[in-house]
């Protein structure tokens, strides 16, 4: 009997168990359009102040914020990150986790209704290479293991 209880209640396979598409266009909508935070761990203000050629605290300085007891990037005034130029993200190739692990944030592929959401913010969702099941998740979890439970971000780069 608890064998065959068991086996009735492992979870299902997700909605995107068949992968979702998704290319980065480079079109900067995720990198700004309302206040927000792109949290920052030790590892990744040291890779992008490395990047930079700038000791970290002068990184720190210049292009964070402290909220509460965390890191984030600024934004400008109009919330863009303070990375996004017209040309694109000047860190593009050492950008932090939440950045790179969008659009793969749990509340973006929480349920088909939010990837629908998702695809009409971002052009790229949707479009382009299939990621596959496991790859989606690994990319999800990797983020919440970089951010701890706040893994879905508010504003990304």
């Amino acid at each position: 009997m608890a064998r065959r209880r068991a086996c009735s209640t492992r979870a299902q396979a997700p909605w995107y168990a068949n992968g979702l598409r998704f290319t980065c266009t480079r079109c900067g909508g995720c990198c700004g359009g309302g206040p927000g935070y792109v949290w920052l761990g030790a590892d990744e203000i040291e890779r992008i102040a490395r990047y930079l050629k700038l000791p970290v605290e002068e990184f720190l300085q210049s292009y964070c914020r402290r909220v509460f007891k965390r890191v984030s990037l600024r934004e400008t005034a109009n919330y863009d990150c303070v990375f996004f130029t017209p040309a694109g993200c000047r860190i593009y190739s050492v950008r932090p986790a939440q950045c790179s692990s969008f659009p793969f944030w749990p509340d973006n592929i929480d349920s088909p209704e939010s990837w629908e959401d998702t695809k009409t913010r971002c052009p790229g969702a949707g479009q382009g290479r299939l990621y596959q099941r496991a790859e989606i998740e690994t990319i999800r979890d990797r983020l919440r293991t970089t951010r701890g439970a706040e893994g879905s971000g508010t504003a990304s780069c």
